[in-house]
Order: structure tokens, then C-alpha cells, then sequence
């Protein structure tokens, strides 16, 4: 009796672990968006439970021009331009961490009027925006909140991002 019931234990045992296993292995971000919206971001994400959470401090682009006053807009360029920079060093931070753009989850966008205009490029953002994301090579859309702010730190960004990304283990 003891031997079966050692037996039946350790079948229920296995079988409980490997669904706790494949429970943990298919835990994943969860992505949900406006059916028929063609809008490239998510209405609202879901992180499982375990998943380490990282904060990236924003960031502006890097100048495009090295030779200009490194406070002046023609050091950074446009905001489609801005937008694109500061995507791309988002990008190369999260490859340090071993992440990448699929693994942002969150982002705020903070955009000064762009003196030429106005008024903040919208598109300008969006253009540069969706080279990174709802593309086929990257699918996965973060939620994302896009802000027009008086000023930013340096006085030649038309733009700052920061993001959110999430590691499952």
C-alpha cells in the first residue's frame, strides 16, 4: 500500500510540475488593441506574473549635426528625425540588456512645437514611430502616450522618450 501510494504521489507530482512548467513557459506579454484599429499601438498589455520590469530614463536624439551648437534645434534636426535617433539609442540600451524593441511595453512621447511649424509634428513623429513598430518584422506594439510639453532639458530636443520594457523569464 505504502509503494502505490509513494507511486500514485509521485505521478501526481510530475504531473502538476510539468503543468506548473508549461503554465510558466507559455506565460507571455499579452497584447490587446482596438479590433479593426490600424492604429500602431496597444490599448492595454497584460505582464505575467515573474516578469522582471525595466524603466529606461528618456531619451532625445543624438546630434545629426556635431558641428552645431549642441543647444540649438539644427545640432538635432526635425522631430521625424529626433523621433528616430531617440528609437534608435532606446533600441541599442535595450540590446545591452538583451532586449529588444518587441520588448517595450510602455512608452511616453514628450514633443515640443516645432518652431518651423508651430505646433508639434504629429506625423513627423508617426513616421519615424512606425519604422519601429507595426511593421512585420516587429509586430508587437506597446501602449503609448505622446505629450506636447513647453520645454524639454535641452533646448535643441523637439523630443524625449522613455520607455518601459518587460524580461520573461
Amino acid at each position: 500500500m505504502t509503494i502505490f501510494r509513494t507511486v500514485r504521489t509521485a505521478a501526481l507530482a510530475s504531473v502538476l510540475a510539468g503543468g506548473a512548467i508549461s503554465a510558466a513557459g507559455a506565460a507571455d506579454v499579452v497584447r490587446h488593441s482596438e479590433p479593426g484599429s490600424h492604429f500602431p499601438i496597444s490599448t492595454a498589455i497584460e505582464v505575467p506574473p515573474g516578469a522582471t520590469t525595466i524603466y529606461l530614463s528618456g531619451m532625445g536624439a543624438p546630434p545629426v549635426d556635431k558641428t552645431a551648437d549642441p543647444k540649438t534645434l539644427a545640432a538635432y534636426g526635425d522631430t521625424e528625425t529626433q523621433v528616430r535617433g531617440a528609437l534608435t539609442r532606446i533600441q541599442g540600451e535595450l540590446a545591452k540588456l538583451k532586449l529588444t524593441m518587441g520588448d517595450v511595453v510602455n512608452m511616453h512621447i514628450y514633443l515640443v512645437a516645432d518652431p518651423k511649424l508651430g505646433k508639434i509634428d504629429f506625423p513627423g513623429m508617426m513616421k519615424a514611430y512606425t519604422e519601429f513598430y507595426g511593421t512585420p518584422a516587429q509586430p508587437k506594439l506597446p501602449t503609448r502616450s505622446a505629450f506636447e510639453v513647453a520645454h524639454l532639458a535641452n533646448p535643441g530636443w523637439l523630443v524625449e522618450i522613455e520607455v518601459v520594457a518587460v524580461r520573461t523569464h
